[in-house]
């Protein structure tokens, strides 16, 4: 198992009170997966992401990356794993505006302590895995919504990690746009990538292999997308009642 979580939960003091954002959730992660993680806003899913990511701490639980117990990592060591097993997308880019496409892409390599040369040689092979070699000299404000989110997952997996988490990868973008990178994390899960993708859109969802709706803090169910679709079908179908 990739990831393997066993009664997680977090709270948060919010003045006198305590807030729960994830109830005592369960999960396993098979490498080679495609997970969504389906939630309306709210419902926990981002929080459940960020534990996953080692960019959070459980309250309460075990946690388990690759097979390492995450329990009693230190910051360092905990960087050092979201390092070398985990690539990030996220909806808003976050690429460095005043550094080049090339120079986003080089920087998880940067951090790993890879040799200039062999940095850029890597960046660019990311670059063309997305399609976007052409567009290493440029500035993130000259690339289109589209090219800039081409260029954030270059930079996740220019390290070559297992595990990509995406958190609503889509989500700002043109449905045409997003299509088209939804069709490059399949392509990435095809080729051996575990992917987990947040989203709140069901259709973006259904893409995936597999489907963890999460609602008010709780996993509510765990299916195939295939089950999801004829669940969602059956559930649409006109109700004809008998003469």
């Amino acid at each position: 198992m990739i990831v393997a979580a066993r009664e997680i939960s977090r709270t948060y003091r919010l003045g006198s009170s305590t807030v729960t954002a994830l109830h005592p959730s369960s999960l396993l992660i098979r490498s080679g997966e495609f997970v969504a993680i389906l939630g309306p806003s709210g419902s926990g899913k981002s929080t459940l992401m960020n534990i996953i990511g080692l960019l959070d701490r459980p309250s309460a639980g075990r946690y388990w990356l690759n097979g390492t117990d995450c329990a009693g990592l230190s910051d360092d060591r905990a960087a050092q794993m979201r390092n070398q097993f985990i690539g990030f997308v996220f909806q808003a880019y976050h690429l460095l505006p005043r550094q080049t496409v090339l120079k986003n892409v080089e920087l998880p390599l940067l951090y790993s302590g890879v040799r200039g040369s062999e940095r850029k040689r890597r960046a660019i092979a990311a670059l063309t895995a997305v399609k976007l070699p052409h567009r290493i000299d440029h500035m993130p404000s000259q690339l289109s919504g589209g090219e800039q989110q081409r260029a954030a997952i270059a930079r996740a997996i220019v390290t070559n990690p297992p595990l990509i988490l995406a958190d609503e990868p889509t989500g700002a973008l043109d449905t045409a746009t997003g299509w088209d990178i939804l069709q490059l994390l399949i392509a990435m899960n095809r080729a051996g990538r575990t992917i987990i993708m947040v989203t709140h859109d069901v259709h973006i969802a259904q893409q995936a292999r597999r489907i963890v709706s999460i609602r008010d803090g709780r996993i509510i169910s765990d299916r195939t997308a295939d089950q999801d679709r004829a669940e969602n079908t059956y559930q649409g179908a006109p109700h004809h009642e008998a003469a």
